[in-house]
């Protein structure tokens, strides 16, 4: 009797740590099980740079959602934005890629607007900034093309 009650321990000890382990990895990888309550709002940009899928999208520097798919539209990227429930966008607010450090990640930064017309779920974010490019820029300091 003793011999199954420690095998029971084990077997609920082991089964809590696997538990925990999944839990940890779906925390840490930031994904989304369940799926998440909140507003679509769409992005058009020129160039993404870099940015991929699961990028943060902050306002400022407070995490407000996450890119959900990058699509091509007419030449363009189309970014599809899942932003949390409790915000609300103005339709003038700029969505500008940003890169954490000098060579980081890229995420999407909101800046908000003025107006008084709200985003709905769908819509679309008119004013948009591509990312900074660092080898143009430095292409045009070097051939000596920094005016254009």
């Amino acid at each position: 009797m003793k011999k199954f009650s420690l095998e029971l321990y084990v077997g609920i000890f082991f089964i809590a740590g696997i538990l925990c382990l999944g839990y940890l990895s779906i925390k840490l990888g930031k994904l989304d099980v369940v799926g998440t309550q909140g507003t679509t709002v769409y992005a058009v940009f020129s160039n993404i740079g870099g940015l991929k899928e699961g990028a943060e999208v902050q306002i400022a520097g407070v995490n407000i959602g996450r890119v959900k798919k990058i699509t091509l539209e007419e030449y363009q990227a189309k970014v599809r934005l899942q932003i949390d429930s409790y915000v609300t966008l103005q339709d003038d607010a700029i969505a500008a890629i940003k890169t954490k450090g000098l060579v980081g990640e890229k995420f999407i930064e909101i800046t908000p607007g003025g107006s008084d017309t709200i985003i709905a779920s769908g819509g679309k974010i008119l004013e948009t900034q591509p990312p900074f490019d660092l080898e143009r820029a430095i292409s045009k300091l070097v051939f000596g093309k920094v005016s254009d």
